[in-house]
């Protein structure tokens, strides 16, 4: 290593993040550089525009001022940068969007330059608002328009190719306008989770739309083409069917587009249309902006056993970032022309932060906190007023953005930059950073990891087990149990002062998530990427409480997502009744190992109590009538329904699967192994045995299901075994004839929201939200993905969905 460097303190999960997906690779995929050598690389790059304005500048210097600005891990640029900086590619922009003229040849030069754009590790963002509504005459062709959400679905089926072979995966935000013709579709076009799945999509709203829907008039679908209005629609019915819609999966989310177009800071050279996938960054047509994060955790300092901020510090290194962040504009070789010349014109750049969440509980204030609204307007204004000083600075070094004049800031003191401050997601950064992400609170304070050999290795939050330790009640059994549950506020071995402050996101009521969200917004230009967690109870009224209080409060847009909300969501908040100790526990998928042992025990009692000493080995004969349950499971092929049927003398004697539609060659799979099954069965073969031959084998679409893993039907199947007996042991359990493992959780028998140890919920945004953001199996390393900050990351090999 040269120069200042030493070797970057790293934990093992961001080693592996970054040489999974960041490190230089040879031929063969193995990592040619070190993280150390890639921080030197990317900075000697992004340092070298100095020279662009002024032959003498002291290029090493930056050079170095930038490495240890990343080495030392208080700010990272977005991923595009640390991966493309210094090499042939030179892409080093995480956000674009493009315009979509109404016409074939418009859409499909959008098609191309999108292709282009995902080629090179971007996100794009569009407005399909321009194209006019379905069954509307085409007078060049004298044919029929099919409609902006048909060939919303083309650009999906498009960035599906395009993704297949590169690093980071292409994303979209797909936006129409509420008054389009067309929105009533749009809105619905997502329902079956299945279908345009490489779009988040939200509705562009007007500030007339939703002063009618608080006066209950109607407002005007406007022909996109004329701009004359074609008929009329209810505001407040529009406005439920989005409740309605993002109360069963989360989409569409809603922006609020006149107020992103009240902060246009060049309103001259165009309208605000679309933003970037996670809504975040607001963007002109063929705009880019570069985003970078700066780690809050790291801008305190330890005063005796206390820390306190350090804004001397947070200063410093905010203007450093701008400068670093202006440099990526000039050293940036961008995928199409017409994307370079807007965004040099108007040099956008977009700051943020990560590790907001350790830094209060550092301070020993608790995310949903009145003391931690006011610390984060606080510190947002601070970096604001920073980076305009900063910006004002290098205007007079290298002057101010070109399109300046034509700005809303013409006249006043020259910018370098048209917007500074953008809070963005940070899933994959924050991993490297080793610190919370964005402005989100914890999601888990000690979880699994799994390492190369198959083993899980537990981490534990360092802050928690910091004080954990000087207080004298750290274990490994505790962390253990920690593990097992999504909050700590109901584990009395912990002492309450400490339970108060580290909350999780578990614990966030979706008030505390738009305060929150709020007090970002207000210093900052661009807007604020966050995800408001709805526990599975909550009722549209929830939702809809929450959107007009983002509106009232000044958020440029909201994003909601409500536990178990869709098909391939873990559920991982057990919605049954409450006959075993592990329904009351969260997972996150990392019990699995724990729970085993004590399910071993269990169930050797249980069956030997069901299976005789000695059998012969041969099949029993089948009575003529037998009686079982029919259970539904949730699998990454379907849902699949297992009929368990036992003999006269309660015993479990043979087995039925049926997946959903299925045919062919899963159908005839599924029927030879419950014909295996039962043939085991009525032979007198071990259960346990038959269950640990099934458990644990894997296929290619592994989903959750209650709590824990299904990684295949045969697992599935195993799961279900396996549950069955379990609770047959229970005292006073009745069977339905059909259970439905998903569909009934979380109501008792008059249809109410079940207690899960916490206060139930019954629809008010105040009650404890005992809600998370686990949506699904990552496909990379089979860990839990997480809904955060608009996206889906898996926090244990950093995948991430929007790239």
């Amino acid at each position: 290593m040269s120069r200042q460097e030493k070797p970057i303190k790293l934990t093992e999960n961001a080693k592996t993040v970054l040489e999974k997906r960041y490190l230089r690779k040879d031929e063969n995929g193995a990592p040619v550089e070190k993280p150390e050598e890639m921080l030197r690389r990317v900075a000697a790059n992004i340092a070298q525009a100095d020279r662009f304005y002024d032959r003498a500048a002291d290029v090493r210097k930056t050079e170095d001022e930038f490495y240890s600005l990343m080495s030392e891990l208080e700010f990272l640029p977005n991923s595009p940068t640390l991966m493309n900086a210094g090499r042939d590619l030179q892409q080093l922009s995480a956000c674009f969007v493009l315009p979509i003229e109404d016409s074939m040849e418009g859409i499909f030069e959008t098609l191309k330059l999108t292709a282009l754009i995902h080629k090179s590790g971007g996100g794009t963002g569009y407005s399909f608002s321009r194209l006019r509504a379905q069954g509307s005459q085409v007078k060049s062709t004298s044919g029929i328009a099919s409609g902006p959400i048909s060939f919303l679905r083309v650009f999906d089926a498009a960035t599906q190719a395009v993704k297949q072979g590169g690093t980071r995966r292409g994303a979209n935000m797909g936006i129409l306008r509420v008054d389009h013709p067309d929105i009533l579709e749009f809105i619905t076009c997502k329902e079956d989770d299945k279908s345009i799945t490489n779009f988040n999509i939200s509705v562009a709203v007007t500030d007339e739309f939703m002063e009618k829907v608080e006066s209950g008039e109607e407002y005007d679908l406007v022909d996109p083409h004329n701009n004359k209005p074609l008929r009329k629609l209810k505001a407040r019915d529009v406005f439920e069917l989005i409740i309605k819609q993002a109360h069963k999966n989360g989409e569409p989310g809603i922006i609020f587009i006149d107020r992103m177009n009240k902060d246009n800071p060049t309103p001259k050279i165009a309208k605000i249309e679309s933003t970037n996938p996670c809504g975040e960054q607001p963007l002109l047509p063929y705009e880019s902006c570069n985003l970078g994060s700066i780690n809050l955790a790291k801008m305190l300092i330890e005063t005796g056993s206390k820390f306190e901020m350090d804004w001397q510090k947070l200063a410093k290194v905010t203007h450093s970032a701008v400068h670093f962040l202006d440099n990526v504009i000039d050293m940036n070789k961008y995928p199409v022309k017409k994307i370079d010349q807007m965004t040099r014109s108007n040099r956008k750049i977009g700051l943020g932060v990560m590790g907001f969440a350790d830094m209060l509980i550092a301070l020993g204030i608790p995310y949903s906190s009145d003391e931690a609204v006011a610390l984060a307007e606080r510190v947002m204004k601070f970096m604001l007023d920073e980076a305009t000083k900063a910006s004002v600075m290098l205007a007079k070094k290298r002057n101010p953005f070109p399109n300046y004049r034509d700005s809303i800031f013409a006249g006043t003191t020259p910018l370098r930059n048209a917007t500074l401050t953008t809070i963005a997601p940070t899933g994959t950064l924050s991993i490297i950073a080793s610190c919370s992400s964005g402005v989100e609170p914890i999601f888990s304070l000690c979880f699994y990891r799994k390492v190369l050999d198959g083993a899980k290795l537990m981490e534990v939050n360092p802050y928690f087990e910091k004080v954990a330790r000087e207080k004298g009640f750290y274990s490994e059994g505790l962390m253990k149990k920690v593990s097992q549950h999504s909050s700590i506020k109901d584990i009395s071995e912990i002492p309450e002062d400490v339970r108060r402050v580290f909350v999780t996101a578990h614990d966030i009521t979706p008030l505390w998530h738009i305060k929150m969200q709020a007090a970002f917004q207000k210093y900052t230009n661009n807007a604020v990427s966050k995800t408001v967690n709805f526990p599975y109870q909550a009722s549209p009224e929830d939702v809809k409480e929450v959107y007009t209080l983002a509106y009232k409060l000044g958020c440029k847009g909201v994003t909601i997502y409500r536990d178990g909300s869709r098909s391939e969501q873990v559920l991982n908040i057990d919605r049954g009744s409450r006959t075993t100790e592990s329904n009351l526990d969260v997972t996150d998928g990392t019990k699995d190992a724990m729970e085993k042992h004590e399910k071993n025990e269990e169930l050797d009692k249980v069956i030997n109590q069901l299976q005789p000493a000695k059998e012969k080995i041969a099949p029993r004969p089948r009575p003529k009538v037998v009686c079982g349950t029919t259970t539904k499971i949730q699998t990454g092929c379907g849902n699949l329904y297992v009929t368990i049927n036992e003999d006269e003398h309660n015993r479990p004697f043979e087995v039925f699967t049926q997946m959903g539609k299925a045919g062919g060659c899963a159908a005839s799979q599924l029927e030879a192994v419950g014909r295996l099954v039962s043939l085991a069965l009525r032979s007198g073969i071990d259960i346990k045995s038959i269950i640990d031959q099934l458990e644990g084998i894997r296929c290619p679409s592994p989903s959750w299901e209650k709590g824990g893993r299904i990684f295949s039907c045969a697992d599935g199947l195993a799961k279900v075994i396996e549950r069955i007996l379990l609770k047959k042991n229970k005292p006073n359990t009745t069977f339905a004839k059909i259970e439905d493992m998903t569909e009934s959780m979380g109501k008792d028998k008059n249809g109410r929201g079940q207690d899960f140890g916490d206060e139930q919920y019954y629809g008010k945004t105040a009650t404890k939200a005992k809600a998370s953001a686990v949506v699904g199996v990552c496909p990379d390393c089979g860990g839990a993905l997480v809904y955060q900050e608009g996206c889906m990351i898996c926090h244990s090999c950093a995948y991430t969905k929007c790239g």
